[in-house]
């Protein structure tokens, strides 16, 4: 499979002072899909201006015609499944067809608190996760839903027409840990990685493909329990929080060499952040579309 190169665009700027035209040059760049964060704001951008995921999404989808469009990633922590899938079926139906709910167990952040709740433990960050995305899939591919969960309910939740997309728009499931993989291995048309967070100080970017070797490797066992072939399943890096960090970004020819090492480990699809100034972010614009111009034709 040919490797795909996605962006994911912060929503930090007002729409028409610069966010409105981030969306339409990713089109013109010709990514695969721009993502956005699924936060209610997120690390240093917590005192500044942050903006909905679904909001943005609708009105990218309003300016592009064949980009595909979506989230990395949303989670339990401020989203209830009943009335999340009433808006994505919105969404998918306004963008034609164009959506992929990237999504994953949630944080300790600010999303984890901002309803006044504690956070929640590991483990009941994993139940959560996997009751949401069951009961989440029910709902976006069947018309009425009743279900009393432990953590959520449905009482003949209706979803009628469904998504345009069948028999629902694709989940990209983002996990490294052994139940997060069973549950890409399920319900995912893709899996989505940041890679091993324990290497992002002191690791090193061969420690790092060791890492994400492994993690296939694991994704692999859990399809096989899942009666899944591996191979039908994308595979999603999520750029900027290996101990490569900018790196990749510095130049065409670190980023050819990035992506090239990393597609032969099986991932299907590289994300690169677009660029935002003063941050960790921070990249070089042009070097940014040379690497969307010009990065896959090296690597054919």
């Amino acid at each position: 499979m040919s490797l795909r190169l996605s962006t994911v665009i912060l929503p930090y700027r007002r729409w028409h002072e610069g966010a409105r035209s981030a969306w339409v040059r990713a089109e013109q760049l010709g990514f695969h899909t721009a993502y956005t964060y699924d936060h209610l704001t997120w690390r240093s951008f917590r005192d500044g201006p942050w903006f909905g995921a679904v909001p943005t999404l609708t009105a990218a989808a309003a300016v592009t015609d064949r980009l595909r469009l979506g989230t990395l990633v949303t989670s339990p922590n401020f989203r209830h499944p009943v009335t999340l899938a009433k808006e994505l079926i919105s969404l998918d139906d306004i963008s034609g067809g164009r959506i992929t709910l990237g999504i994953g167990a949630g944080g300790t952040g600010f999303d984890a608190t901002a309803l006044g709740q504690e956070p929640w433990t590991p483990r009941e960050r994993a139940d959560r996760f996997a009751e949401f995305v069951s009961l989440l899939d029910r709902l976006l591919t069947e018309d009425t839903v009743t279900y009393e969960g432990r953590f959520h309910s449905a009482h003949e939740a209706r979803n009628i027409p469904g998504c345009v997309q069948r028999p629902r728009l694709p989940f990209a499931v983002a996990a490294t840990g052994p139940r997060g993989m069973k549950l890409a291995a399920r319900y995912g048309r893709a899996w989505v990685t940041t890679g091993d967070p324990k290497l992002y100080e002191t690791g090193t970017p061969e420690q790092s493909v060791e890492a994400l070797r492994g993690q296939i490797g694991r994704l692999a066992e859990a399809c096989e329990a899942a009666g899944r072939d591996v191979t039908g399943l994308d595979k999603v890096l999520l750029t900027g929080f290996t101990p490569d960090r900018a790196r990749p970004l510095s130049s065409l020819d670190a980023f050819v060499d990035f992506a090239g090492r990393h597609r032969e480990l099986g991932f299907t699809e590289i994300v690169i952040h677009w660029p935002v100034p003063d941050s960790v972010f921070a990249t070089d614009e042009k070097v940014f579309e040379q690497i969307a111009m010009e990065a896959l034709a090296q690597l054919d």
